[in-house]
């Protein structure tokens, strides 16, 4: 998967770039002249079209206003904002502690029929017991130093996952035999929290896979991502959260979890693996 994770947002900036630039040309106005008319130096305007500089809500504003095109301002910065939005720092997402973003993703996996995802590191959200949810996110936040709402996010977190057993979704979970083996929490926690996969494989909506360390790799270990139906993709990095929204990025997306889930056990195979890493967690 050769694809960054913020080249959605550099299309996007640079759509806005070049719609900035049509509206200066079309308006007959050299770079220059625009800058002089707005009292910006007069690199401002090449630093903005060629989307070194994301312009601000003002900037496009004062663009449109001096080229006579104020019609298309909104349209800018709603597109320009919705860059904002792909790539988020998680100091941004997370100003008042955890349990926001819980709760505000919780329309988007309402409306979500299939879901695809990959975990490489953790137990997937949906399927996290509380005492599993509350060792991670303890974590996030004593290392994101954020404010400390951990028992709310854990209560939001599984309250979201009602949704493997509400409505006509379908899960497709792909976890690496690392997931099974990383203690997060203790002993305890980590034999609750490998359980209660036991029990989620016998749902009917949920295809559980474990790539085992002995897999013949089709595909690379990848940061995790979920696919929300073919239109949405979120990546977590460890400084910020991404959104992949151009359909042929989330293409490569389908085609990397196809190629992994080809690497990966089901049945009575990945039982064995999860089964094997809770005898484990008794080994000094």
């Amino acid at each position: 998967m050769t694809t960054s994770p913020h080249s959605s947002v550099e299309h996007v900036r640079k759509g806005v770039a070049q719609r900035l630039r049509e509206i200066r040309l079309d308006a007959g106005l050299t770079a220059r002249a625009l800058a002089a008319s707005a009292g910006w130096h007069e690199s401002k305007c090449s630093r903005i079209e060629h989307a070194r500089t994301p312009p601000s809500d003002m900037d496009i504003r004062e663009w449109c206003r001096i080229c006579g095109a104020e019609d298309q301002a909104q349209d800018l910065i709603a597109l320009s904002r919705a860059a904002d939005s792909m790539y988020v720092e998680w100091r941004r997402v997370h100003p008042t502690g955890l349990r926001q973003l819980q709760e505000a993703r919780m329309p988007l996996y309402e409306a979500t029929r299939h879901f695809r995802i990959y975990c490489s590191q953790v137990v997937p959200g949906l399927l996290q017991t509380p005492a599993y949810a509350a060792a991670l996110l303890e974590a996030i936040a004593r290392f994101h130093e954020t404010p400390d709402d951990v028992e709310a996010a854990v209560a939001a977190r599984i309250a979201r996952s009602r949704v493997l057993y509400e409505g006509d979704h379908m899960f497709a979970v792909l976890v690496e035999e690392s997931v099974l083996r990383y203690r997060i929490g203790d002993a305890e926690v980590m034999a609750g929290q490998l359980g209660h996969l036991l029990a989620v494989t016998s749902l009917p909506s949920v295809s559980l896979g474990v790539i085992p360390f002995t897999a013949q790799r089709r595909m690379w270990t990848l940061e995790g991502f979920n696919i929300f139906d073919d239109t949405r993709v979120h990546v977590e990095l460890l400084s910020a959260a991404v959104a992949v929204t151009q359909p042929r990025e989330i293409a490569v997306y389908v085609k990397g979890f196809a190629e992994l889930a080809e690497s990966a056990v089901y049945g009575a195979q990945a039982r064995d693996l999860i089964t094997s890493a809770i005898a484990d967690l008794d080994s000094p």
